[in-house]
């Protein structure tokens, strides 16, 4: 607490200080606690600006001044009092080689509430100093160059990916996969502009003939076929990144709040012999074999309740089921009747819960209470391959069930190890839809005119701004490259 109110008190100092001199905020050095708040074994604190060198020298009285990169235990002392704060370690990486591109310093000290309150009281003594802002670090990063808009994306996934397949496609992404792919994209569409403008200003002085238009237009054909693509991912990196949308659906009383409870192996759901106990969407959120899951509980699906508040449960769990990416559809065992009907019983059961023919594809059968059945009609059920089944009493049929989750999850989510990097944002999603409207419009053009009847210098700003919204992804702003490209790839003027 002590550490915290310390914290808000800079904090709040310093930013009013920031309104009163704008210039400080890119100016001066900042610091702040690497290893988040509280009570541990050890705090990392970062310092990064102009002021590192400084502040290693009057912090440690080190001399010679320590070797860049290599780890260095060390007295640390208040910058203003001169008195000892602690004993710990010092890590200096110099600009421009560090996170940053700047001077930077880390400091790993005992992770006491004192020590770390001690610490931030002196870095904040010396002259245009003052704690980060929220990810500051990592913009400065981005300005320096060191990372892109997509990386710093990544990097943010990573710090708050829980499960193993997050954490995959967050490091993917964060090592620069993805803004590999959108810059190699930008590059290509560069050339083209490149090749076009070479074309208008130089073709009727026959430097250029009429093969360098139609690469270009090859080149840009190629590019909105990779985009459509990338685009029809069936949005598994999103899904990955936010979670898979998991209901639990099912007529009242058929165990769906039995699953929820066995599948988080505590008691989410009440369950009892009443039907429409569930009244409202009772959602948990789950790692199942390294996917995110958000797995949700509904009300029981029927027509024929006259309880107000049971109905709104009804309508809710309908709007749930529709915005769902997964439906875990449980049906009763001990009502099937013959087996040899069980297909056309499934349906007839599914049109009188009045689930949509579109949301079928989303649909995992759990056949349930299947320890009321006899061995027979078991063992038969189990060659089913279309449904799984299940005792949420007994646990029986959990394993199998569980590996049939596992597969449509690879299937809704994709596997980041091996897959092509996805979209893992709407933002980049939206560019990317932009991107691909601007060259179907060029191209469009292009087909549609011929000869002197186009005018290829006004139509070339739709390339113009398709650069521009994969620019916008990766943090890319255009300047003087395609007069670069010209110049370097026809040498014009030779």
């Amino acid at each position: 607490m002590l550490v915290a109110r310390s914290y808000r008190a800079l904090f709040s100092k310093q930013v009013n200080d920031l309104v009163v001199n704008p210039s400080l905020r890119y100016n001066s050095t900042i610091f702040g606690l690497s290893s988040g708040f509280g009570k541990c074994g050890v705090a990392v604190i970062r310092v990064s600006g102009s002021a590192s060198r400084s502040i290693v020298q009057k912090k440690t009285r080190l001399k010679p001044f320590p070797e860049p990169r290599r780890a260095l235990l060390t007295k640390i002392f208040h910058g203003k009092t001169n008195e000892m704060i602690d004993r710990g370690l010092l890590l200096w990486f110099p600009g421009p080689n560090s996170f940053t591109g700047e001077d930077t310093v880390e400091f790993q000290v005992h992770g006491g509430t004192a020590i770390v309150s001690a610490m931030y009281d002196s870095l904040a003594s010396f002259p245009d100093t003052r704690i980060a802002e929220p990810g500051e670090f990592t913009k400065r990063a981005l300005y320096a160059g060191k990372m892109d808009l997509t990386e710093v994306e990544g990097l943010a996934d990573l710090i708050h990916a829980e499960t193993e397949a997050q954490r995959k496609q967050a490091l993917r992404q964060a090592n620069g996969q993805l803004s590999c792919f959108y810059n190699t994209l930008r590059t290509r569409l560069v050339n083209a502009i490149a090749s076009i403008e070479a074309y208008i200003d130089f073709s009727e002085d026959q430097v250029v003939d009429d093969s360098v238009l139609s690469g270009a237009v090859l080149k840009i054909e190629e590019v909105i076929d990779e985009l459509k693509v990338h685009l029809n991912d069936n949005r598994r990196g999103e899904r990955l990144r936010n979670g898979v949308r998991t209901a639990i659906v099912g007529a009242p009383n058929v165990g769906k709040s039995s699953l929820i409870n066995l599948l988080s192996q505590r008691n989410v759901s009440i369950v009892t012999s009443i039907a429409g106990t569930t009244r409202d969407i009772v959602e948990s959120h789950y790692d199942i074999a390294g996917y995110p899951v958000i797995l949700a509980d509904t009300a029981g699906l029927r027509a024929d309740t006259d309880d107000v508040v049971e109905c709104e449960g009804i309508a809710r769990a309908r709007t749930y089921v529709e915005c769902a990416d997964l439906l875990l559809l449980v049906v009763d065992a001990s009502r099937i009747g013959p087996i040899d009907r069980m297909d056309a019983f499934i349906g007839e059961y599914i049109q009188a819960l009045g689930i949509e023919k579109h949301l079928m594809s989303r649909i995992l059968i759990v056949l349930n209470k299947c320890d009321l059945l006899d061995n027979v009609t078991l063992e038969r059920l189990k060659n089913n391959t279309t449904l799984s089944c299940l005792s949420c009493v007994s646990e029986t049929g959990l394993a199998e069930l569980m590996e049939r989750v596992k597969v449509r999850l690879e299937q809704l989510c994709g596997n980041p190890s091996v897959e092509s990097p996805t979209i893992s944002q709407e933002r980049h999603r939206f560019h990317l839809k932009q991107c691909l409207s601007h060259l179907e419009r060029f191209l469009d053009y292009f087909k549609e005119t011929t000869g002197t009847d186009r005018d290829l210098a006004i139509v070339t700003h739709h390339l113009r701004n398709a650069v521009r919204c994969i620019g916008k992804i990766t943090g890319a702003i255009e300047t003087e490259e395609i007069l670069d490209v010209i110049f370097s790839t026809f040498c014009i003027g030779k």
